[in-house]
């Protein structure tokens, strides 16, 4: 007996639809009980970091998450609220449950609305279109994350940049029983921290227990501090200050210096800072000169003349591209850029390191400038105008990492390995300078955590850098992309047409032949 093709076609095409179904019904069972996503994006913006999850697969209680959105947000927010539940729902996965997170909207509800308040986060005010004209509607946009009787506020979530390195500080904060302590030195003409600097005061607020400290006043370190801060000094430092800075490096302290070796005021004019702080520094292998670094690779400056203000690349601006942070340090591996105003370089005294191998020091040069860069050291003219005829050239250290049992100044037992950082320049942190440059402040937190926390917390707010400049190329490459973008696709338009046409015609020629 003969079986009909066409039925037999039909009953396999059947038979291959069924078994297809079936595999997506298997396969869409499968994706709910195991939960995995692939982020193909360089810095694996999508998905939590291997710290984040490590954090919470250790919670020993519940972790509960609100996030106050409001119904009624402009229509730029509604992919954040799913990207947030996203995020979200990746640390519940890794918790094993423990970490739970809902949305509420608090509408106009009096009693929750107060609530908010005394927790830190804010009624937001946004412009909204409705029937053809711009409406002024509240709204929320903050989480409250709460650990037993611990809470800790997100005031304003805006992006997810940084949303994963808020969440899992966060967390950490609420589970540890001790935050470790940052002091920022007052005195000595250093910048008043909470008001100069107040971006940076309030970042490191966030995981540290912050506090400022005037010597002349304490007359000591407190034992609580792990990280002592001085930034921008101009007055100099007398022996008894720098003794007890000299003993907190000695007892196992961590110190971050950000000074400038010339200070610049208003009009321009520039003057040598003579601290005091080379005295200590030269003995544990540093030296701060006092000069100025121009550099080929630099920031953009505002300057104003008359009624004109107007940008200009500024060399007396050095901006540290890729290949001037130093990359086995995860403090500063995965930065963009960095711009430091009116730096002055840094000399590594190795000489001055203990010489035995158990005491040895291990340095990082965090930042340094392209090999194109110069310095002043003498007569010192900042106009943007103005053209260096001479001065020493090569490349420059301007920030740089040491870690060790370093040798005392004032021949205090060293106890326990320290370790500091050297920066040269302080206003790359000023608040006013931020508003135009705002991932110095990544570099100056990934510092100060590399040193108190060490990498952990690094690796996540790296993922957020935000610049990417293009990389130089010389000109022949520069003249091939732009030919190349006028003819390329013409081109491979008239190759496509050559090749189809000649295909067609041995097809013919072929065809003809079995005839």
């Amino acid at each position: 007996m003969k079986i009909n093709s066409k039925f037999l076609s039909k009953t396999n095409s059947v038979a291959l639809i069924i078994i297809a179904l079936g595999i997506l019904i298997v396969l869409n069972f499968f994706s709910y009980n195991i939960f995995y996503r692939f982020d193909l994006t360089q810095n694996k913006d999508y998905s939590i970091s291997k710290v984040s999850k490590n954090t919470v697969a250790d919670l020993k209680d519940i972790v509960s998450i609100k996030a106050y959105f409001s119904a009624n947000l402009p229509a730029q927010y509604i992919n954040l609220r799913q990207e947030v539940s996203d995020i979200l729902e990746e640390y519940g996965s890794y918790s094993g449950g423990k970490v739970r997170f809902e949305f509420i909207d608090p509408g106009d509800d009096q009693a929750l609305e107060q609530e908010l308040y005394l927790a830190g986060i804010p009624q937001l005010q946004f412009n909204v279109l409705e029937k053809d004209k711009y409406q002024v509607v509240n709204g929320y946009l903050g989480l409250l994350i709460q650990y037993g009787e611990k809470t800790q506020a997100i005031p304003v979530v805006e992006t997810t940049i940084n949303f994963e390195y808020q969440i899992t500080a966060a967390i950490k904060k609420l589970t540890n029983n001790k935050l470790a302590g940052v002091g920022f030195w007052q005195g000595n003409g250093a910048v008043q921290a909470q008001n100069d600097t107040a971006a940076a005061y309030k970042n490191l607020g966030e995981i540290y227990d912050v506090s400022a400290i005037n010597f002349t006043t304490e007359k000591k370190i407190p034992d609580n501090f792990e990280t002592l801060i001085i930034i921008g000094p101009k007055e100099k430092f007398n022996d008894e200050e720098l003794k007890a800075i000299d003993l907190f490096l000695m007892r196992g302290g961590s110190l971050v210096i950000l000074i400038n070796g010339v200070t610049v005021e208003q009009g321009l004019s520039a003057d040598k800072n003579d601290t005091g702080l080379n005295k200590i520094l030269e003995s544990y292998g540093l030296r701060l000169n006092n000069n100025l670094v121009l550099d080929s690779s630099n920031g953009l400056a505002s300057f104003s003349q008359g009624f004109v203000t107007f940008s200009v690349n500024y060399p007396y601006w050095p901006k540290i591209i890729k290949s001037g942070f130093d990359q086995n340090n995860a403090a500063v591996a995965k930065l963009e850029g960095l711009v430091l105003p009116w730096a002055s370089s840094i000399d590594v005294l190795t000489d001055k390191f203990p010489s035995s191998a158990d005491q040895a020091i291990a340095v990082s040069y965090l930042a340094r400038t392209t090999d194109q860069a110069v310095t002043v050291a003498d007569n010192f003219n900042l106009s943007p105008q103005a053209r260096i005829s001479n001065g020493q050239s090569g490349k420059f250290n301007l920030a740089v990492s040491l870690a060790g049992k370093f040798k005392s100044a004032f021949n205090n037992p060293s106890l326990k390995p320290g370790r500091m950082v050297l920066v040269g320049d302080s206003d790359f942190i000023s608040d006013n300078f931020l508003r135009n440059y705002p991932d110095n402040l990544l570099f100056f937190q990934n510092v100060v955590d590399s040193l108190s926390l060490g990498d952990d917390l690094i690796t996540i707010r790296s993922k957020g850098v935000t610049e990417r400049p293009l990389k130089e190329v010389n000109e022949s490459v520069k003249t091939a992309v732009r030919y190349g973008n006028i003819f390329g696709l013409t081109a491979v338009v008239l190759l496509f047409g050559m090749a189809r046409y000649y295909l067609r015609r041995r097809s013919k020629t072929v065809g003809r032949h079995e005839l």
